[in-house]
């Protein structure tokens, strides 16, 4: 069974000016009303959000149905899109591993993986009994998760009542939030190359090729910024 302690512990990790789940809640806000417009009827944007739980990936999809994209190039864009799941799994999971804890709990909890219930456990988990990690993070991504649910659904029966500017301000909150906690922590090589490096090539490719600009200029950077630490032993 789950520790109810633990999970509690990481339930209430989601509350705080530094948790992303307020800025989370937002932008999925804004995907409920999305959805709508969208075509989608409540039971399928509660469904998306209850079942997917990938924002970007949730966008992607319902920006394709609005375009009239075909199922197969929805899924494959999706999927390409979630991609980046993986390594924060990786990195995440081998510090949730104990082998006093049942399989099933690590197949449940891989539900709740997403950048900010990632953000929160990465941030935490190191201080928890190695014991009950895995505990702490369902709490963790169960609070996320059901917030993200809530969401959609607020967005959905209140998405009448939002105009244009509403909608660009509540899709926004999340990326700015994260682009700020970046920018708190810039405090080792790797970290300050990969963001500078994104920054200055971003737009730079972007005046040939508008459509990779974002993919293009992360890869370089990032790989660029990763053996830049290799070489001088950063972490």
């Amino acid at each position: 069974m789950i520790d109810h302690k633990f999970f509690l512990q990481g339930l209430k990790s989601n509350i705080g000016v530094r948790s992303p789940t307020i800025s989370l809640g937002a932008c999925f806000v804004a995907l409920g009303a999305l959805l709508k417009d969208a075509g989608l009827n409540l039971q399928q944007s509660i469904a998306s959000s209850f079942f997917t739980y990938a924002l970007p990936g949730q966008l992607v999809m319902a920006e394709s149905l609005l375009l009239g994209t075909s199922i197969l190039n929805i899924f494959l864009a999706v999927w390409l899109v979630n991609f980046r799941l993986y390594p924060m799994t990786v990195s995440l999971f081998p510090l949730l591993k104990h082998k006093s804890q049942p399989r099933w709990k690590y197949y449940l909890s891989g539900h709740f993986l997403a950048i900010s219930s990632w953000l929160v456990a990465k941030d935490r988990i190191v201080k928890i009994n190695k014991n009950f990690r895995i505990d702490f993070w369902i709490g963790v991504g169960f609070g996320t998760w059901s917030t993200a649910v809530v969401g959609t659904v607020v967005g959905y029966t209140m998405s009448d009542f939002f105009n244009k500017d509403i909608m660009i301000g509540l899709a926004i909150v999340n990326p700015v939030y994260f682009f700020c906690m970046m920018l708190s922590a810039m405090n080792n090589l790797k970290l300050i190359t990969s963001i500078i490096g994104g920054l200055i090539l971003g737009p730079i490719i972007y005046l040939y090729s508008a459509e990779w600009a974002i993919l293009y200029a992360g890869l370089i950077a990032g790989t660029f910024s990763f053996f830049l630490g290799a070489k001088n032993g950063s972490k």
